[in-house]
């Protein structure tokens, strides 16, 4: 496996880190180089970015989801036949979890040896860049700071202003510059970048994002620093390999993709599938029914609410999803899963979209967030995932909330949080549905329990089905 890796961080966010780490890749890949993406965090969106212009899927890397043995082993599987792995980071270089830094690009970087270019948004910056650069390299020696991108620089006499500040006071290399305005806005809207999925011409986008990144960076330096990442350390996990000794056989399991639903992450996939799941996208915007052989369903995150007129209009989907969930299919869903499985979506103007009704409650949007951050779970009781009090760490970001829950409305989750109890979620033996993501890597008996209901349904099909001759 090449070692040449480099992570692309920022001050802050945004910097322009995204655009920056997704232009260096594709700058990378039409010059032939084999380009695996990274992204550090639990964001879904930037992913998407970076699997456009590598051709490959990107990953994530999260040391709070997942045991740094999980990460060190995604990371070695990810970027198995690549001749360099751009890694993008998370907000600030040092910003995680709480106090202990757990998630942020920091604790990536040091995990993995790898090389930082720190992203600074020159704005309004003079001779105090240096000072700003040097706090960075200070704050936790652990780091590489190996070189600076300087981001919205006025013109030629501010870059020599802000160049000589950062060598001569820091020693560290300015790689390169990008004058204000010279990146193509990339479209966003209430959480961030809009998914690649959804976008028509994004590639001509990119192309250009090359070009300009390509101009004003040097990428013979950012592919040399690369080179100097240090050995990766041992102890990465074989969790993959372990599951090929746990699967009981293949499953066929139905995974929602299509513009409406899309956060997924690729290594939990992956995961899935090396405990056996045959995994099969369906549509809920397009397709008429679940597939016919599937024995469980995963509804990722996405953006139903963009989407509400096609998804409430597509009856057939709706009903068949229905009549297989009264059937005892087990359902996983997550986010907008879980607000697609609701009685109905309640958009800003105040229009309310009939979905499913499996899950008993109802679903109003908000202009403002709803929740946000890590969250270290128990599960409230039994159910698809396992038993009452079962650890889970996953991480939650909406703009929605849901009503209209009856008494015995049965959560999925508890957890603490600002010195209260939180409930959330609902589920039963056979469904679960909540805002809280999982990456099954990091939550892995979640991930064997959801297959085994999955192979009990089936099992149960399958006999119902003989007694019926």
């Amino acid at each position: 496996m090449s070692h040449k890796r480099i992570v692309i961080a920022g001050t802050r966010s945004g910097v322009g880190k995204t655009s920056i780490a997704t232009g260096l890749m594709a700058a990378l890949a039409a010059r032939g180089f084999k380009v695996q993406g990274f992204k550090v965090g639990p964001d879904y969106i930037d992913p998407s970015y970076h699997t456009l212009a590598t051709g490959r899927p990107s990953r994530n890397l999260d040391t709070f989801l997942m045991s740094r043995e999980n990460v060190l082993e995604a990371f070695t599987r990810g970027a198995a036949g690549a001749d360099i792995t751009i890694i993008e980071g998370v907000m600030g270089l040092h910003d995680g979890h709480r106090s202990s830094g757990s998630g942020s690009t920091a604790a990536i970087a040091r995990l993995l040896a790898a090389p930082v270019l720190l992203v600074v948004d020159a704005t309004s910056l003079g001779q105090s860049v240096a000072a700003e650069v040097l706090g960075y390299r200070a704050f936790d020696p652990g780091v590489h700071l190996a070189g600076v991108i300087l981001n919205r620089v006025s013109n030629e006499s501010h870059l020599q202003l802000l160049r000589r500040a950062i060598e001569d006071y820091t020693g560290i290399a300015v790689v390169g510059w990008l004058q204000r305005g010279a990146l193509p806005a990339l479209p966003s809207r209430h959480l961030g970048l809009i998914p690649a999925g959804e976008q028509q011409g994004l590639k001509a986008v990119l192309k250009e994002l090359a070009a300009v990144v390509a101009a004003g960076i040097n990428l013979e330096e950012v592919v040399s620093l690369a080179t100097k990442a240090g050995p990766l350390p041992a102890g990465g996990s074989q969790s993959f390999a372990a599951a090929a000794l746990q699967a009981g056989g293949p499953v066929p399991v139905a995974v929602a993709r299509d513009e409406a639903f899309s956060f997924y992450y690729q290594d939990a996939l992956d995961y899935l599938t090396a405990l056996g799941a045959e995994l099969i996208p369906f549509s809920p915007l397009h397709d008429t029914a679940l597939p016919g052989e599937a024995a469980g369903v995963i509804i990722g995150g996405g953006f139903p609410e963009i989407f509400l007129e096609p998804l409430a209009g597509n009856q057939p989907m709706l009903t068949d999803l229905r009549r297989r969930v009264a059937g005892g299919m087990p359902v996983y869903a997550e986010c907008g899963g879980l607000m697609y499985l609701t009685r109905g979506i309640t958009d800003l103007e105040g229009r309310t979209w009939k979905l499913a009704g499996i899950v008993p409650a109802d679903c109003q949007m908000q202009t403002k967030l709803a929740g946000l951050g890590y969250r270290e779970a128990t599960l409230y009781q039994d159910n698809l995932l396992g038993k009452k009090g079962d650890p889970v760490r996953g991480h939650e970001f909406h703009y929605s909330l849901l009503t209209g829950m009856a008494g015995d409305f049965p959560p999925a989750y508890t957890w603490y949080a600002r010195g209260g109890e939180y409930h959330e979620g609902y589920a039963t033996l056979r469904l679960l549905a909540s805002y809280l993501h999982l990456h099954f890597l990091g939550n892995q008996q979640a991930a064997l329990n959801f297959l085994a209901a999955c192979r009990r349904y089936r099992t149960q099909r399958r006999r119902n089905a003989s007694c019926n001759y």
